[in-house]
């Protein structure tokens, strides 16, 4: 059982990824997001999710470098961004997203789309930029199945981590099964539908059950299920409370009742029918 901040999951490289960090989208860069990064670490975080198109890298590397944390002990992810997929494009993207977060090494660097004709190509440069020592891991984001098994059967290199839009009513099962088989890490974002699920009946009875909030019951459920969760917050009572969530677990019937929750509704763009 997952009991703290610091419990992490064995990636299938043998990187060892916490269960639990800090989404930085749609936060600004600059001060915003240094505080924002600062008081995750602050809290127990150590783990940070930012990408090249969310436009704060250079906010979230200067929060690493002035943390009293070792770098060591941070684990951070960033993404290469539709418009700079491609081989060659992708290996000059990954060294803008470094500079900025003026890092020696990426934790995790994913492909954040499956861009039709370039993300073959793209993940390719990921795999020479894993081989090269320059990112500890290397995943995918919003990945189906089918965009999975051509980037396995092309280079025969699993991603580590696929990281998707996972809630109670988005469960993605037919591909959280296929990642399991094929022991790629499956990771929320938009964990929370960007706050549409707090009002729901269902998790307010849960988390009234289990004195909690229903951000708590569904952050917990996410861990519950094998499934690395990012909540985003700018907030210092926000990050703290979302992670407050250690000190209790969900039993059978709280999971079932979360499953019967889902109806496959996305909040965010569907990976085969994006606009690139």
């Amino acid at each position: 059982m997952v009991k703290s901040l610091a419990d992490c999951v064995t990636l299938n490289n043998g990187v060892q990824m916490p269960w639990f960090g800090l989404g930085v989208f749609k936060t600004k860069d600059g001060h915003q997001v240094i505080q924002a990064v600062k008081e995750a670490i602050q809290v127990g975080y150590r783990s940070i999710d930012t990408a090249a198109i969310y436009q704060n890298e250079q906010g979230v590397g200067v929060a690493v470098q002035e943390s009293e944390v070792k770098r060591e002990e941070l684990f951070i992810t960033t993404k290469v961004w539709n418009s700079n997929q491609g081989y060659e494009e992708t290996l000059k993207a990954f060294e803008e997203s470094r500079k900025k977060l003026q890092l020696e090494w990426i934790d995790l660097y994913l492909v954040h789309w499956p861009v039709k004709e370039k993300y073959k190509e793209t993940w390719k440069a990921l795999v020479k930029l894993y081989e090269e020592g320059y990112v500890k891991a290397i995943g995918v984001s919003n990945f189906q199945t089918h965009h999975l098994d051509d980037v396995i059967q092309d280079t025969g290199v699993v991603p580590s981590v696929n990281q998707v839009e996972y809630h109670p009513q988005l469960q993605q099962v037919e591909l959280k099964k296929y990642c399991e088989k094929h022991h790629i890490q499956m990771e929320a974002w938009s964990p929370l539908m960007q706050g549409k699920l707090l009002d729901h009946p269902t998790l307010q009875k849960i988390a009234s059950k289990h004195h909690k909030t229903t951000a708590q019951v569904i952050l917990r459920w996410d861990i519950q299920q094998g499934v690395i969760t990012i909540p985003k917050s700018v907030k210092f009572e926000r990050i703290r409370d979302n992670a407050n969530i250690f000190d209790f677990s969900l039993d059978e019937e709280d999971v079932k009742q979360i499953e019967s929750m889902n109806i496959d509704k996305r909040n965010g763009p569907d990976p085969d029918h994006f606009d690139f």
